[in-house]
């Protein structure tokens, strides 16, 4: 978990994203569209970022590697001049934004992990979580492996090394097919870029491509929104249980070269709160638009519980930004079929406040969120409000930002979210809190929640209607453990200090 000595893990109410991944592969400017990639990702990881390039040095005729790596954002890493275009050359890149959820946050932790071994040159990016990693490391160190770093990414670098198979490709397969858990990786080496999804499929991954010179450049990233940024076009999501190498072949043809990493594919168990609060809304994930999963959500949310006029007063309807606007809108919508209802911002988010930011009065919870969020009194004011959000996690920030909201001094407010109650922590890359500090965990209604957190009237989202929301795609089901606690992934209770029956 996070050791980050400048904010404890409560400064942050919401469960955190886990990681981006990015690889670039025959762009001679490979490092620059990996930097502007993981801009686009910051999201998904504001601890640390890093960047590894392969390129061949003339003066010894063979293929090396460079990398920059460092704690903070992507324009602070990469912020010396030359950095991108003198110390990152060549035509092939793999970048890597964390937030850690296994593993302490150390320069050694940062990603991608570089290697040179009996092979050739290595280098990995990973988002997600093993399952079987204290099992996995044990057998390796009886074996001779020295760890260099407290993750359970390094896990796979070990298991590829050590693998007796020919070729590259089957090496990293066989590292996939003992590895258990939820994984979206890159691997770049001096032959080609491989890009792997689980066989459950549990975090996102997608394949991006722009037309060179000499034919085909590509790029693979965790969500689609990276392409955009680059103009690379949207090709497709990778599949779960897909393996995918993308060479100098594949430049020429354009055809990229699948496999698959266990014989027989699973059903697939896409990360439901991918949809519901980490991917950007302009993105695409598991093939499908963020954005239009999450108005379902906001319309179904209205039609479960909709919000009935005061003294013929309409509704004004606000959304805690800015991953709960999309919702928010849906939810309008379908509102104003029974009583008029109207979206207004009535919240401002500051952008500028960084996970590293330090306040006078640091355990002063309303100063921090007015740090974050600062209201619109003319929306407000003498008004019916409802406020969107997308989940409630520990709790703690709703109510402050419940007491901000009422110094505006609303009419009514009320509060709608577009998710179920959050119960269970997370094992496959994300980072929520134990059982005991979720907050749905302390109350036993929806009414006594609502008279914690101070609004007139809370309802959360059913677990039914957030499964309907969600795509529909043959052989594809999702993971929604952290509301149900069915963890689709068997979970060796050794890899965790603690395991909630």
């Amino acid at each position: 978990m996070n050791n980050c000595s400048h904010i404890c893990k409560d400064d942050n109410d919401k469960a955190r994203p886990n990681c981006a991944v990015v690889g670039v592969y025959n762009n001679p400017e490979a490092s620059i569209m990996a930097y502007y990639a993981l801009h686009a990702l910051q999201h998904r990881g504001q601890e640390a970022s890093g960047i590894t390039t392969i390129y061949f040095d003339e003066e010894k005729n063979k293929k090396k590697y460079a990398y920059i790596k460092g704690e903070g954002l992507v324009l602070d890493v990469f912020s010396e001049n030359g950095a991108l275009t003198e110390v990152l050359k060549g035509d092939v890149a793999i970048g890597h934004n964390r937030y850690s959820t296994t593993g302490a946050s150390k320069i050694a932790n940062i990603q991608p992990f570089n290697m040179i071994y009996k092979n050739g040159i290595l280098s990995l990016a990973h988002n997600g979580n093993l399952t079987n990693t204290k099992t996995l490391k044990k057998m390796l160190q009886d074996e001779g492996a020295i760890f260099q770093t407290t993750t359970d990414s390094e896990v796979f670098l070990h298991l590829i090394a050590r693998s007796k198979k020919e070729t590259k490709l089957e090496q990293v397969r066989e590292a996939l097919q003992i590895a258990r858990g939820a994984y979206s990786l890159c691997i770049v080496t001096d032959e080609g870029m491989i890009a792997a999804r689980d066989p459950h499929g549990v975090r996102p991954l997608s394949i991006g491509r722009k037309k060179m010179e000499n034919g085909y450049s590509y790029m693979v990233a965790s969500e689609s929104t990276a392409f955009d940024i680059v103009n690379y076009e949207y090709v497709r999501s990778l599949k779960h249980n897909e393996m995918i190498l993308i060479d100098d072949d594949t430049v020429k043809t354009g055809k990229i070269k699948s496999f698959k990493i266990d014989e027989v594919t699973p059903i697939a168990k896409h990360c439901i709160f991918e949809y519901v609060y980490f991917s950007r809304p302009d993105s695409k994930i598991f093939g499908h638009n963020v954005d239009k999963v999450r108005r379902k959500l906001g319309k179904n949310l209205a039609e479960e519980s909709p919000v009935m006029p005061i003294k013929d007063e309409k509704i004004t309807v606000i959304s805690v930004p800015d991953s709960s606007n999309t919702a928010t809108l849906g939810y309008a919508r379908i509102n104003d079929n029974v009583t008029p209802t109207v979206f207004e911002i009535g919240l401002i988010r500051s952008h500028y406040v960084g996970r590293t930011f330090i306040s006078p009065g640091q355990n002063n919870r309303e100063l921090k969120v007015k740090t974050k969020f600062n209201t619109v009194q003319g929306v407000i004011e003498n008004r019916n409000i409802v406020v969107i959000d997308d989940s409630i996690v520990r709790g703690t920030t709703s109510k402050a930002l419940i007491k901000l909201i009422k110094g505006a001094k609303p009419m009514k407010l009320q509060m709608r979210v577009s998710s179920p109650p959050v119960k269970y922590p997370c094992y496959y890359g994300m980072d929520f809190p134990s059982r005991e500090e979720l907050i749905a965990n302390k109350f036993d209604t929806e009414e006594e929640l609502a008279d914690y957190i101070g609004v007139d009237s809370l309802k959360y989202l059913s677990l039914e209607k957030m499964l309907d929301s969600m795509p529909k795609d043959e052989g594809v089901s999702y993971c929604d453990a952290c509301f149900t606690g069915n963890y689709p992934i068997p979970i060796e209770k050794v890899n965790f200090e603690i395991l909630e029956d």
